[in-house]
C-alpha cells in the first residue's frame, strides 16, 4: 500500500498545524535613572582596585562611594575628587 503526502495538508486546516500567536507581555514600570545634571561625569570616584580591574576586565559596571554606577574608561587623574566620595570614605576612616 502507497500513502500519499498531500505538503498542501496543513493550508487546508490552518488551527492544526504550527502558527503563531500573540505572547502578551505585562506592563512594567521602569524606575527612573538618578539624575545629578551630569555634575557626577565630572568627578573621580573611589571604587577599590580590585572592581576597576575587574569592571576593565569584564565590561560590567562599579558602584562608587556616592553610588554612582558607570564603567570606568576614562583617566580619574584628569577630575577632581568627588565630593560626596571623599566625605563617606573620610567618615569611613575615622
Amino acid at each position: 500500500m502507497m500513502m500519499f503526502v498531500d505538503d498542501a495538508e496543513p493550508l487546508r486546516n490552518p488551527d492544526q498545524g504550527a502558527g503563531t500567536s500573540v505572547l502578551e507581555r505585562p506592563e512594567t514600570q521602569e524606575s527612573p535613572v538618578r539624575d545629578d545634571g551630569g555634575d557626577a561625569d565630572r568627578f573621580a570616584h573611589y571604587v577599590s582596585k580590585d572592581r576597576i580591574a575587574e569592571s576593565r576586565a569584564t565590561g560590567r559596571p562599579v558602584v562608587a562611594l556616592c553610588g554612582k554606577v558607570w564603567v570606568p574608561k576614562h583617566d580619574p587623574s584628569k577630575y577632581p575628587v568627588c565630593p560626596d566620595c571623599k566625605r563617606i570614605y573620610e567618615e569611613m576612616m575615622a
